[in-house]
């Protein structure tokens, strides 16, 4: 393990391609240690079950890592059919098994159909929100149920790629606040037999892609230099945000935490902060009178991607 004075500050992110069997804070805290990095933070779990995409960001994007949470996501899913489990994945135990009836197409594309758009879901128990300042998984690990809300999701995208007699395979893009473990059962139940996932893998965060991550097994291969390389500007986190130019003089009081009015701005929503064209202030949001507030600003004066200083 490293010692605190060997770690260094380095401000970006990081695309990792987590893999199954890793808790999403193991794996960063992998990354933290071959990077040597002194702060860093991931931006929302994969549980141990999935793969794929974990966004780690890194020194001053820290500050970021919370935008990302309310982005939408994308998901390949292999739904298991007529088996129900108490998690809602392979992991939890066995429920109900019940027999599938006969698949087609038409008949999947005919349930599916039900599950796009503007949708209402029971988030699972088996889930890290709270109830009366208890986790819902310490709960039902303790064989205790409660009621919980419906939340309103958007399921934006619902394709099938497959089946076979017992199993489907889809790929989901889904509004922030989606389980697909819940998803994968409610399938299931339109489908009168039940279902849990079997494998999942996240491919999009927002505007960032699985294609652009690197295992950990390949970072661990890399010397200094090499990992620097693999790390992306701070501001790609945010990459979906209309972004906003501001002058010397703004960006002045924007630093001290001051609105200020920018000629052709949006009328509303988040924007990204820069001057001289490409150094990133940080986050800003439209005021109801049109002005640009500060909201989330990080510091400048250096290159925040590929320096390290000690």
């Amino acid at each position: 393990m490293s010692r605190r004075n060997d770690l260094r500050s380095i401000d970006g992110v990081l695309l990792l391609d987590k893999a199954t069997g890793m808790t999403s804070n193991a794996a960063l805290q992998k990354v933290k240690r071959v990077l040597k990095a002194r702060k860093a933070g991931h931006t929302g779990s994969l549980d141990p079950l999935a793969s794929g995409l974990l966004p780690i960001c890194l020194g001053e994007a820290t500050k970021l890592s919370g935008f990302a949470l309310n982005t939408d996501k994308r998901y390949r899913v292999k739904v298991r059919l007529g088996v129900t489990t108490l998690t809602g994945d392979c992991e939890g135990e066995t429920v109900e098994t019940r027999t599938v009836p006969p698949l087609s197409e038409d008949v999947l594309e005919r349930v599916l159909a039900g599950f796009r758009g503007e949708i209402f879901q029971v988030p699972p128990m088996f889930s890290a929100l709270k109830h009366q300042g208890r986790r819902l998984y310490d709960l039902a690990r303790q064989g205790i149920e409660v009621e919980r809300e419906p939340r309103r999701i958007v399921i934006y995208e619902l394709k099938l790629l497959d089946f076979d007699s017992s199993s489907l395979e889809l790929d989901v893009e889904c509004s922030k606040g989606t389980y697909i473990r819940s998803l994968a059962e409610d399938i299931g139940k339109a489908l009168d037999c039940g279902g849990h996932v079997e494998q999942l893998r996240r491919t999009w965060v927002g505007n960032l892609s699985i294609a652009e991550a690197h295992t950990l097994e390949s970072l661990e291969s890399l010397d200094e230099g090499e990992l620097l390389q693999r790390l992306l500007p701070m501001d790609r986190i945010i990459s979906a945000m209309p972004a906003v130019q501001l002058s010397d003089e703004l960006g002045f009081y924007v630093r001290k935490g001051q609105a200020v009015r920018v000629s052709g701005s949006p009328h509303d929503g988040w924007v990204r902060l820069y001057v001289k064209q490409s150094v990133f202030l940080g986050v800003g949001e439209i005021l109801s009178d049109g002005r640009v507030a500060p909201r989330r600003l990080v510091k400048v004066g250096q290159d925040n991607v590929r320096e390290l200083s000690c």
